[in-house]
């Protein structure tokens, strides 16, 4: 592939999210903050929404690699459990030996006694829960059941939720108004400004190996924030492709040209050109229909003779 003819030790923009890439956004930065701070001033419920592709699963596995020694983490990636899957998935995220229980009331008793062990230690569980949106209803109750283990004078537990919007939605219903008024710090993720993408892009050629001149102009980077909207995976998406099609036409510098191409090749994407395109298209037509009837009808022969 193009690794070789760029000198990089591995593909700088691929979708896995991968936290050696990981890099310092203002949104991310301010969202990662504003996680820690909430856990260390003992919050109950946390929640960061951000549209698909904008980067919520690299920034919760950083949170993750970034939490304190005070805290002990049970990571739920796929959510769309029942009550009793999720509890047994939190249980075994907890070291506890579900299979060694019944039924949900032992379980439940499980949890809560391992969570009083770890903080007679002087640490505190957090759970963080991905893709939150899939959480059933039925679970959302039973999660927040699960936060009201509780001592006299602290929550035993910290709840995480990364989600897309419509984890909002779910979440002003009014079956989860008991949930909704338990979030005591809530984060939107926003897309990348054309600055952004610019250092994002820089930051991840840099940690790939790339130490050659610069490989994407400025008119380019303005088209891939045009193009992906500032999206991450949208933009690793378009640079993937681009540095192929660069390798494969033997170039170095990145041009409009392979951006078009790259656009024409990818979903969800798209050139503000191409749409003005197809809208004085329809203009012309439109204007060549109504000077045709006008002639027909005779309001234009006053003007031809």
């Amino acid at each position: 592939m193009y690794q070789k003819h760029y000198g990089l030790r591995e593909l700088p923009f691929t979708l896995t999210p991968n936290t050696s890439f990981y890099c310092d956004l203002e949104g991310h930065r301010s969202a990662l903050e504003v996680l820690l701070t909430a856990l260390e001033t003992g919050e109950g419920f946390i929640k960061v929404v951000g549209e698909v592709g904008t980067g919520k699963t690299l920034l919760c596995r950083k949170l993750l690699n970034e939490l304190p020694d005070q805290f002990v983490s049970a990571y739920i990636p796929n959510p769309h459990l029942t009550p009793d899957e999720l509890r047994s998935q939190i249980g075994r995220e907890l070291q506890i030996d579900t299979a060694e229980l019944d039924n949900q009331q032992l379980l439940t008793q499980a949890i809560q006694q391992r969570l009083m062990d770890i903080n007679k230690d002087g640490k505190t569980v957090v759970i963080v829960l991905d893709e939150a949106q899939a959480l059933p209803s039925d679970s959302l109750e039973a999660l927040r059941l699960i936060s009201n283990l509780e001592t006299e004078t602290r929550k035993l537990l910290h709840i995480v939720l990364f989600g897309q919007p419509e984890l909002n939605e779910r979440l002003a219903q009014r079956e989860h108004r008991q949930l909704r008024q338990r979030i005591a710090f809530s984060y939107n993720l926003k897309a990348m400004t054309m600055h952004e993408l610019a250092h994002y892009i820089s930051h991840r050629l840099y940690v790939a190996g790339y130490k050659g001149p610069p490989i994407f102009s400025g008119r380019v980077v303005q088209q891939l924030h045009e193009a992906s909207r500032g999206i991450p995976r949208l933009a690793n998406v378009l640079c993937h492709k681009v540095l192929l099609l660069c390798y494969g036409e033997g170039v170095y510098a990145v041009t409009p040209k392979q951006v078009r191409a790259a656009v024409a090749d990818t979903e969800d994407v798209e050139l503000a050109r191409s749409r003005w395109g197809w809208v004085a298209a329809a203009c012309i037509i439109v204007i060549a229909a109504v000077v045709g009837l006008s002639y027909y009808q005779g309001w234009l022969t006053g003007y031809l003779r």
